[in-house]
């Protein structure tokens, strides 16, 4: 039996990807190789959303190749759309393909308690600085009744809660045709009694309608907690990045959101060092973070990506040192507003869905509250895959520490 190990790098959308491709193999007699185990073919699901992803990409490749001279190296994702060229020059790669966007679906997810369920694939937004909608091509939207259909089978096989991704996930259903909206969709799936959550990726500003806070705010399934980039807090960048809201804006949605949903949790992205990014620009950015308290901060320096209209039109680089000092502060004050969200449920009872046991304390098992907070709890007993209501009670690095 040919033996095949699986790498993937960046989002959820490429993590799905990975065990749809995972369940074909296995289909047709492979078996995953374990860890130490050389393999006899190697899948490498690649990233290309930063020049370091790039990096890390190809730096596996290598691994991989070195593992076992003598495998059969696979390559797929999105650095192959835009670099083929030249993974082609990579001696020992020997395919490199690009995969279907909508293959038959998946039946598992491996390693994991939340299911990736992917409802939509490519981008019609061209922001100034991203390379994805290059990699991944236009909107393109699964039929209502595929995404039932393969959610029902998760469910099936034992997963409480299935998170919808998407590369632009408040564009699903614009292009079905009768078209539907995201909203309909999650009513759709709330029908599936074996599904106990459904919570959302990354979704843009513009896209969280009222009709979605009212369905986050009465659904009993759908988790509070939105995933909603913010990239820069400042007017002028936003324009620059080609981005379609203002700091106001934002704001503003954020308020009319937790003004229906009380325990909502917002996480977001932010981009730092964008070309022509002053300290007065930088410290909009700040002050934003700071105003909406996210749970969680993704902080990202700006890297420049050939084919974006960022790359080729603009200019006033900014110094890697600043980058690197700029990030460090507004880490800083992310750190701080996860703190204060995270304070105000202490005491309180939430359902926690458990899926390991904790490597950062021993004795504890770990797992995220439906608003996304992850929790701590001490016990003997087998908690994987059980959702329990437990009381927060203390701060602990990034987690709380539940009884």
């Amino acid at each position: 039996m040919p033996t095949i190990k699986f790498h993937t790098l960046g989002c959820k959308v490429n993590q799905y990807d990975t065990q749809s491709i995972r369940e074909r193999f296995l289909e047709h007699g492979f078996r995953e190789a374990g860890p130490g185990e050389k393999s006899d073919f190697y899948l490498i699901n690649t990233c290309t959303v930063t020049a370091i992803a790039d990096q890390k990409s190809r730096g596996i490749i290598h691994r991989c190749i070195n593992e076992n001279p003598g495998a059969k190296v696979i390559v797929t994702g999105c650095l192959v759309k835009k670099d083929r060229s030249q993974l082609t020059k990579i001696k020992g790669v020997s395919f490199i393909i690009e995969k279907s966007f909508f293959a038959e679906g998946i039946s598992n997810f491996c390693s994991h308690t939340r299911a990736f369920l992917k409802i939509q694939d490519g981008c019609d937004n061209f922001c100034s600085y991203c390379k994805v909608p290059l990699a991944r091509g236009r909107s393109r939207s699964k039929p209502l009744e595929d995404v039932v259909r393969e959610a029902a089978r998760l469910a099936k096989n034992g997963f409480k809660e299935i998170v919808l991704t998407g590369i632009c996930l408040g564009s699903y259903g614009r292009d079905l045709n009768p078209k539907i909206s995201l909203v309909k969709a999650i009513e759709a799936l709330e029908k599936i009694d074996k599904i106990v959550r459904i919570r959302l990726s990354s979704i843009e500003a513009g896209d969280v309608t009222s009709a979605l806070i009212e369905k986050m705010a009465k659904s009993r399934k759908l988790c509070p907690h939105l995933h909603i980039p913010i990239q820069s807090g400042d007017d002028e960048i936003l324009k620059k990045m080609r981005r379609r809201y203002s700091a106001a804006f934002y704001l503003k949605l954020i308020g009319k959101a937790r003004k229906k949903i009380p325990n909502l949790a917002i996480t977001t992205d932010c981009l730092v060092g964008f070309p022509g990014e002053l300290e007065r620009h930088f410290r909009n950015t700040l002050n934003l973070v700071r105003k909406i308290s996210p749970l969680r901060v993704h902080i990202f320096p700006y890297s420049a990506r050939e084919g974006t209209l960022a790359y080729s039109s603009l200019s006033g680089s900014i110094p890697a040192p600043v980058i690197r000092e700029r990030v460090s502060r507004l880490k800083e004050a992310a750190d701080l507003s996860a703190q204060s969200y995270k304070k105000l449920f202490l005491g309180r009872n939430l359902p926690v869905l458990f899926e390991a046991r904790s490597k950062e304390m021993k004795g504890c098992w770990e797992g995220y509250a439906d608003n996304y907070i992850k929790v701590l709890f001490k016990s003997r007993g087998i908690l994987r895959n059980r959702l329990i209501r437990v009381r927060l009670k203390a701060l602990v690095k990034d987690a709380v520490l539940a009884s």
